[in-house]
């Protein structure tokens, strides 16, 4: 059953932009191999917990991720701090503790919920939180950590780490090239709640570049809110309950998306295709399909749902 409780906003586009980025962090692990882990990363478990996080936190602020492959959080909240974590140039570390596979950190640090985020500095826990956040709020959180330690620093400077001659600084992160002024945009758009304006500008980038992939996700994520900004959960949820009301089945999959059950909110419109006809039956599969473009392309729920979409058409 999806999770109707939270209310329409621009959060549930940054969860299926998560999406996207776990596919892509996955394909550059891939790609990598197994023996070029990220200076910036590390998986942690009980026999490295002191090493890695404990005595590097003497030095450098370690984010830790407490995740669980049993979680749907996780799945959305670990790219997005991989992606933060790593434009900070070294001045942060991500530890990623798997706690089913390591449950005595879990116990000792007093975890109650999965995903817990918790910023580990001169061996302490400093601060942290337990929500999905979006990419931005993350971004807040850490620029607020940083200036947290500077502050440290400033009234502690003996504690400084010195580099010795012959030292390295941490790898900085590969400049990414310049984003597209739309996309900017369209971004600076949503962190003001302007939708109109930022689907004015996803639809700009569209059309000079058609195959733009963050724009279509993009314009599709926004058109996900405006249908749903004013939408109450229990009245669609009652509504859903007559399988007739093709309205009330395509706002349900829409407050399914957001919510982060793609699998559901696809299954759902299948199963509208197939028992209707005529109009309702094309106006299921349009929107469908314009569910469809809320995702990257290589997400392997597309094509999941493309095979049952082709069966129940034809």
């Amino acid at each position: 059953m999806a999770d109707f409780s939270r209310p329409g906003s621009l959060y549930g586009a940054v969860d299926l932009g998560a999406r996207k980025q776990a596919l892509e962090a996955q394909a550059r692990r891939e790609a990598a191999g197994p023996q070029a882990a990220s200076a910036s990363v590390a998986d942690v478990t009980e026999a490295t917990f002191t090493t890695e996080v404990i005595d590097r936190s003497m030095t450098v602020p370690v984010i830790l991720d407490l995740w669980s492959p049993r979680a749907p959080g996780s799945a959305q909240l670990s790219p997005a701090l991989e992606k933060v974590v790593a434009g900070m140039g070294g001045r942060a570390v991500l530890a990623k503790v798997n706690v089913d596979a390591s449950p005595q950190i879990a116990q000792a640090l007093r975890v109650q919920a999965v995903p817990t985020v918790l910023a580990i500095f001169q061996g302490q826990a400093v601060t942290g939180f337990q929500q999905v956040l979006p990419e931005a709020e993350i971004q807040r959180w850490l620029d607020e950590l940083m200036g947290a330690v500077e502050q440290f620093y400033e009234a502690n400077p003996d504690a400084r780490p010195q580099l010795q001659e012959g030292d390295e600084q941490e790898p900085q992160a590969q400049a990414e090239p310049p984003a597209d002024p739309d996309l900017l945009a369209a971004e600076q758009a949503i962190d003001k709640g302007d939708l109109d304006e930022a689907e004015a500008a996803y639809q700009r980038l569209l059309a000079r570049v058609p195959g733009d992939e963050d724009a279509r996700m993009g314009l599709a994520g926004v058109g996900l809110i405006k249908r749903t900004m004013t939408a109450d959960p229990d009245e669609v949820r009652r509504r859903a309950q007559d399988p007739a009301d093709v309205d009330a089945q395509l706002l349900s999959a829409d407050l399914e998306m957001l919510a982060g059950s793609v699998d559901e909110a696809f299954a759902r419109l299948v199963a509208v295709v197939k028992r209707t006809s005529g109009d309702d039956r094309e106006k299921a599969r349009r929107h469908l399909l314009g569910l469809f473009d809320a995702l990257p392309a290589e997400d392997p729920s597309l094509a999941k749902a493309r095979r049952a979409l082709a069966n129940a058409l034809f």
